[in-house]
């Protein structure tokens, strides 16, 4: 079974995109004097008392294990694809999980590309599971159809991961236009599978959760209004239940920025942004309370900023590598931000793990 494809990587087609310094030098180009704070999220933050964004008790440890995919959707902040061979080295997971030991953190939240698709992708989840750790597998539902992995499904039921995974929307039109015709169809498919295995029935040692960004140049709409409308839709037209859903705003990085500027919606997605912005979601920022790990194993304060190349700036100066993590000086930094963060404040707020307000 073939995975469908949307588009190639940004890489892969030589677009200027592919580099996350013309990324930021795109987006501090737009004009944005007539929004408020003129669309600097430093001064956004400063009016509602936060001279400084810092970190608070460190509780997520995500690691992304590579680049490489199965799919190479439009929206993708990753830029992944099965071109990408960006992949984590067992060393370096090995030094995660030695960082991991001296964190308080009580999830590891595994992403890529697709995760599973990392050769020591198991082991991993394997090694954290004996931690007694809660694992989240960031899953594209796609990949566990390929015939190498068919077994996942039930290994992951047996070891209690939490299965997260995309799904634009509930009906086939809005999902393949932003991820590739035929998705929506294998997309159900391995969502009948983890139900199969117990997923999705109101276990809480087999949570399956839906996640979902808007197709279009729109901000998430309320994940609890939501919810309910989505439970029935896939339960009517399919028989498929899940547990929880989440729905993410896109943020203005990587094929989706390609988008908004291909389609002419880049400015007025970042007026809406900036304009949207909401203060009840900085105290519950990702970037506070979670490490963000790369597949090469640098330190970034979130999965946004490590796509940006935005690494973690530590008191000492120094940029750290997870083979030399420590917890103090995590615990001391100041959070980067950029006009990109805008994209996590707006409306309900936008966190890995759903809505923040």
């Amino acid at each position: 079974m073939t995975s469908p494809k949307a588009t190639l990587s940004l890489l892969t087609r030589h677009s200027e995109l592919a580099e996350p310094h013309y990324q930021l030098k795109l987006l501090d180009s737009l004009d944005l004097t007539r929004n408020p704070h003129q669309g600097n999220f430093s001064a956004a933050l400063v009016a509602q008392g936060w001279q400084v964004l810092v970190p608070a008790k460190l509780e997520i440890f995500q690691i992304n294990v590579g680049k490489l995919c199965n799919m190479a959707c439009r929206h993708c902040h990753v830029d992944a694809g099965p071109d990408r061979k960006e992949i984590m080295d067992r060393e370096t997971i090995d030094a995660c999980l030695q960082a991991l030991d001296q964190t308080e953190a009580h999830t590891v939240d595994i992403t890529g590309g697709a995760p599973e698709l990392n050769p020591h992708f198991r082991y991993l989840v394997d090694q954290c599971v004996a931690r007694g750790k809660h694992v989240i597998d960031r899953c594209n539902l796609t990949v566990l159809l390929l015939p190498t992995l068919s077994d996942l499904p039930e290994w992951l039921a047996e070891r209690g991961v939490e299965v997260v995974c995309s799904l634009p929307h509930y009906r086939q039109r809005n999902t393949d236009a932003q991820r590739g015709a035929g998705t929506y169809e294998q997309s159900i498919a391995a969502l009948k599978r983890l139900n199969q295995v117990g997923y999705g029935q109101a276990d809480p040692e087999r949570v399956l959760t839906l996640m979902s960004n808007p197709v279009g140049a729109f901000l998430a709409t309320s994940q609890s209004k939501l919810e309910q409308e989505w439970k029935n839709g896939l339960l009517q037209n399919h028989g498929v239940t899940f547990d929880r859903l989440i729905t993410l705003n896109n943020m203005p990085i990587s094929r989706y920025l390609e988008w908004l500027e291909a389609s002419g919606n880049l400015q007025a997605y970042m007026e809406r942004l900036v304009n949207a912005f909401n203060p009840a979601t900085v105290a519950g920022l990702m970037c506070r309370n979670t490490i963000s790990v790369s597949w090469d194993g640098r330190l970034f304060d979130c999965d946004f900023n490590q796509m940006l190349d935005l690494e973690v700036q530590q008191p000492n100066g120094q940029q750290p590598h997870i083979r030399d993590f420590d917890r103090q000086q995590w615990l001391q930094r100041q959070i980067v931000t950029r006009r990109h963060c805008f994209g996590c404040t707006a409306g309900s707020g936008s966190s890995c793990g759903g809505s923040l307000a």
